[in-house]
C-alpha cells in the first residue's frame, strides 16, 4: 500500500492534499455481543486505494441491531480479532483507483454496504459503491441501503403481498419497520404495527399505519384476537420470543411470517431463538409458513430495489426517517466516538426511525 503521508502515487486521481495522514475507526479487539467491551477506537494511517478501489470519506453511518452480532462473530464463525465493524455508510469519494473505469471522481456522493463502515475513511471495492441521486450526502438516503432494501425485497419475495391483505409489522417504528409499514400500504394492504411507547404510536400514524399497537399499554394478543379474528396474512417479524409466538398464533389461513431478525435474543450470549409453541401443528392446520430472510442472500436484487426506493423517496411517496440522537439523554450523535452511545440508544427502545451518526464533527462525550 502507498501511504498518503509519505508519497504521491499514479494509482489515483490525486486528492492526497485533502486527505489526512491519519484517521480513526472502530475495531473489534475481542469477540463478544457486548459492543462496548468488544470495540475500541483506533487511529490508523491513511493509504491510497488500489486500482479497483475507492477511498470514501464517511459522512453518515447507520446503526443496526445486528452490530452486536457482527462483534460476536455470529456472521463469520471462527473470526479472530482485530476486525473492522459497521455495515453501512454514506459519504464522498476522496480518491479513485486507476482502474475504476471512470465511474467516479473525487467529490462524488456515494453510499455503501460494507463491513468496516465505522471509519472516518473507508477503502471500498468500486463495485460496492452506489451513487447517490443528489450531489449532497443527505442522511435520509442512508436508511434505504440496508433497512429499506431488506423490507422491499423480503416483502416482495417472501411476503407475496396482495392488495387487501392484512400485514403486521413488529418493531414497526424501527429502521426497517418504517419501510415495511409504508411499502405494505403502497401495496394496498391494511397495516398493523407494534411499538413500545405512545410517541411511536403517533410516529406510526404519520407513516400511514392503520392500527398502531403500543404493546406496553395494550395486550397485543388480545387486540389481534378481538379486532382481527380471521388472522393476519403477512407478518414482518424482527423481535422473536413472545412476540414471535403471538404472531404465529394469529396467522390467517395461508399466512406468511417473514423472519428478518430476532432482536430480543441478540444481547444473549447464545445466538439462538427458542419457541415453546407447537409450531408444526399450527402451521399445518393453517396452511401457513414461516420464511427466513437474510439480505446477503439476495444481493442480486439490491440495486433494483434501491433504485425503486430512491425513486419513491424523490416522488414524496416514501418517508425515510432518521433518528440522530436529538432526543437521547446526551444529545445528537456527532463524531465517530458517539457510535458507542448510538448502539446503546438503539437498544434502549427510545429511537424512532433509523439511528444515524454524523461523523463530520467530534462528539464532546467520550465512551464513558
Amino acid at each position: 500500500r502507498v501511504t498518503f503521508g509519505l508519497s504521491t502515487t499514479p494509482l489515483l486521481y490525486n486528492m492526497a492534499s485533502a486527505i489526512p495522514k491519519f484517521y480513526r475507526k472502530l475495531v473489534a479487539t475481542s469477540v463478544t455481543h457486548n459492543f462496548r467491551q468488544a470495540v475500541q477506537l483506533k487511529t490508523v494511517e491513511s493509504v491510497a486505494p488500489g486500482p479497483k478501489e475507492l477511498l470514501v470519506r464517511t459522512r453518515y453511518v447507520g446503526i443496526n441491531a445486528s452490530e452486536i452480532n457482527l462483534t460476536a462473530g455470529r456472521y463469520t464463525p471462527g473470526i479472530q480479532p482485530p476486525f473492522d465493524t459497521g455495515m453501512e455508510g454514506a459519504g464522498t469519494v476522496a480518491a479513485v483507483g486507476s482502474d475504476c473505469g471512470g465511474q467516479y471522481k473525487p467529490g462524488d456522493a456515494v453510499c455503501f454496504m460494507h463491513m468496516g463502515a465505522f471509519s472516518e475513511y473507508v477503502l471500498l471495492p468500486v463495485g460496492r459503491a452506489v451513487p447517490l441521486p443528489s450531489p449532497q450526502v443527505r442522511p435520509e438516503y442512508l436508511p434505504l441501503i440496508l433497512s429499506g432494501t431488506t423490507a422491499s425485497i423480503s416483502l416482495e419475495l417472501m411476503g407475496e403481498l396482495r392488495p387487501g391483505e392484512t400485514v403486521l409489522v413488529t418493531a414497526a417504528a424501527g429502521g426497517t419497520g418504517q419501510f415495511a409499514v409504508q411499502l405494505a400500504k403502497l401495496a394496498g394492504c391494511h397495516v398493523i404495527g407494534t411499538c413500545s411507547n405512545d410517541r411511536k404510536v403517533e410516529f406510526l400514524r404519520k407513516l400511514g399505519c392503520d392500527r398502531p399497537i403500543n404493546y406496553k399499554r395494550e395486550d397485543f394478543g388480545a387486540v389481534l384476537k378481538a379486532e382481527y379474528p380471521q388472522g393476519v396474512d403477512v407478518v414482518y417479524e424482527s423481535v422473536g420470543g413472545d412476540m414471535f409466538n403471538t404472531c404465529v398464533k394469529n396467522l390467517a389461513i395461508g399466512g406468511r411470517l417473514i423472519i428478518i431478525g430476532f432482536v430480543s435474543g441478540y444481547q444473549q450470549s447464545s445466538f439462538a431463538a427458542r419457541t415453546t409453541l407447537p409450531l408444526f401443528p399450527i402451521l399445518l392446520s393453517k396452511s401457513a409458513s414461516v420464511r427466513g430472510f437474510f439480505l446477503n442472500n439476495h444481493v442480486n436484487k439490491f440495486a433494483t430495489h434501491l433504485k425503486r426506493l430512491s425513486g419513491l423517496l424523490a416522488e414524496g411517496k416514501l418517508q425515510s426517517v432518521v433518528d440522530m440522537g436529538e432526543s437521547s439523554p446526551e444529545g445528537p450523535f456527532k463524531g465517530i466516538a458517539s457510535i458507542f452511545r448510538a448502539v446503546d440508544y438503539l437498544y434502549s427502545q427510545n429511537s424512532a426511525g433509523k439511528v444515524v451518526v454524523d461523523l463530520s464533527s467530534d462528539d464532546p462525550l467520550s465512551k464513558m
